[in-house]
């Protein structure tokens, strides 16, 4: 009976038991709210902020070693159309990148891409408007190709553009008999070639097509990675794909897409090019797969997926534009260069790996 006393409690023992407990919210010591911290907060929100610093203390030195020398519109507006190229083709490998992917065919998919335009128009005998389109469909099926293999096949992305990147190159050297069409017989014959090329003066400022097309391309780019849904998925592969399969991404047309866009982004490189140096050359370009994954990495673009902004790897680019051109107007020798991009390489991802600190 006792018993049975004890366990029916009325709602005025409840409350006068509620009265007498603690009212203070468990808390706990909070040690990230130092300057440091905030700062790696800051910089893990916005990736593009670190290279823009950079960017901007390198304009500021080498404006004041050099003065006016430097800071002529005419020599910041010769840095953007040095980087057009590069600019363009980083853009193909930022997306790549992003899903935690890499091409090292980028470059050869561009060079190709320009001599199918070139031999089309001048070996087969096609309207330069079709000879450009069948070079674009050209880069975009490598892409494709690329895509399908990593992503229904399941082959590492290093492997299989690494295997590309030598086809490919084959392929455009045995194709184009490694012969050069020259630029006197493109302006005369095919000037829409050399499109890019054109140049715009604003007052002191020189701006190529090129350069233009660069710009937009990244804006357009940033645009649809940050707003349209496409762009999410990309980030979510990147980051997990596992975790995204189960969320209902399509995880392989993603990749698929994503190569196929970098292929295509590739070929207007190649048409660039063109306009670029004038001529159609099997041989040109063929560093642009490192140095474009140069301009990613400065940018801030992790290697390891799911994290950055195309913005940064503009300002990547741009960065290596004003290393190039200051030391140069500095008559410094050209091994400098080298040096300190290889040191701003292995600083950036260093900042990189601080920075995802603050995700874990």
């Amino acid at each position: 009976m006792a018993s049975k006393n004890s366990t029916t409690r009325g709602p005025s023992d409840f409350e006068a038991a509620v009265a007498k407990s603690p009212q203070a919210v468990a808390e706990f010591e909070d040690h990230h709210h130092g300057f440091v911290h905030k700062l790696q907060h800051a910089l893990h929100q916005t990736p593009s902020l670190v290279p823009l610093i950079v960017l901007i203390l390198s304009i500021a030195i080498f404006g004041i070693l050099l003065g006016s020398k430097f800071f002529s519109p005419f020599a910041l507006t010769l840095i953007l159309q040095q980087v057009q190229i590069v600019g363009i083709v980083a853009a193909a490998q930022s997306v790549v990148i992003l899903t935690a992917g890499i091409d090292l065919s980028v470059g050869a998919i561009m060079v190709l891409s320009s001599v199918v335009m070139g031999q089309f128009t001048f070996r087969y005998g096609l309207p330069p408007e079709i000879a450009v389109l069948f070079g674009l469909a050209c880069g975009t099926l490598c892409g494709y190709i690329n895509g399908f293999l990593i992503a229904v096949v399941k082959l590492p992305p290093f492997i299989v553009t690494l295997g590309m990147w030598q086809i490919i190159l084959a392929a455009n050297f045995l194709y184009s008999a490694n012969e050069t069409i020259r630029s006197q017989d493109i302006a005369e014959m095919a000037p829409l070639l050399q499109f890019f090329g054109n140049k715009v003066s604003v007052g002191g400022a020189i701006f190529t097509y090129g350069v233009i097309f660069m710009v937009a391309l990244v804006l357009v780019l940033a645009y649809c990675l940050r707003q349209t849904a496409w762009g999410r998925h990309v980030y979510a592969v990147g980051d997990d794909p596992e975790a995204a399969q189960l969320s209902g991404v399509q995880v392989k047309r993603t990749l698929i897409s994503v190569y196929m866009l970098s292929g295509l982004i590739c070929a207007f490189a190649g048409w660039a090019l063109i306009g670029r140096i004038g001529s159609v050359s099997p041989t040109s370009g063929q560093l642009a797969n490192i140095e474009s994954i140069t301009a990613v990495v400065i940018g801030g673009i992790s290697l390891f997926g799911g994290r950055g902004s195309i913005l940064g790897t503009l300002f990547g680019a741009l960065i290596v534009g004003v290393f190039t051109l200051g030391l140069r107007l500095l008559g410094a020798d050209a091994q400098w260069t080298y040096l300190l991009i290889g040191l701003l390489i292995i600083a950036a991802v260093a900042v990189d790996q601080w920075i995802r600190k603050v995700s874990v």
